[in-house]
C-alpha cells in the first residue's frame, strides 16, 4: 500500500475504507499495516492478526461503544469463518448483531452501510 500519511493508531470520526490488502488498509488519506476496528468514535489499530486471536478482550473497544452500534461486520481474513457462539452471545448481550464474512466483503458492506448512515462498525482482519 502506498500513498497517504502513516496511521498512528487512531483517527477520530467515521471513514470509508478506500483500500485493503497487502497486509493493511487505506482510509482518511492514511495507510495502516495490520488489522483495524472502524467504530463510531474512529478507526483504530486492532492487535488481531488471525481469526484465532479473537477473544472477548479483542472486542472490548466494540463493547465500549455498543450503544452506537447495531451491526458489527467481522472481516475474518481471506476466508469466511463463523464466530464461535460464546463470542456471538457476548456481542448479542450488548445489543450488537454480528455478520462474519471475508475481509473484502466486510469492507464493501461497511462502506455501503456507512454511506447509508447506519449504526455499523467493522472489525477487519488484514489480508495480504
Amino acid at each position: 500500500m502506498s500513498g497517504g500519511r502513516r496511521y498512528e493508531g487512531f483517527v477520530p470520526g467515521r471513514h470509508i475504507i478506500d483500500a485493503y490488502g497487502n497486509g493493511g488498509f487505506r482510509f482518511a488519506d492514511m495507510s495502516h499495516r495490520g488489522s483495524v476496528l472502524a467504530l463510531p468514535s474512529g478507526v483504530r489499530a486492532w492487535p488481531v492478526r488471525a481469526f484465532s486471536d479473537l477473544t472477548p478482550d479483542a472486542f472490548a473497544p466494540v463493547l465500549a461503544e455498543a450503544a452506537e452500534i447495531r451491526t458489527l461486520l467481522l472481516g475474518t481474513g481471506a476466508e469466511t469463518v463463523f464466530l464461535p457462539e460464546p463470542l456471538r452471545a457476548l456481542l448479542r448481550g450488548a445489543g450488537i448483531g454480528i455478520d462474519a464474512m471475508h475481509t473484502g466483503a466486510a469492507v464493501r458492506t461497511y462502506n455501503v452501510m456507512l454511506a447509508e448512515d447506519r449504526q455499523v462498525a467493522a472489525a477487519l482482519i488484514a489480508v495480504d
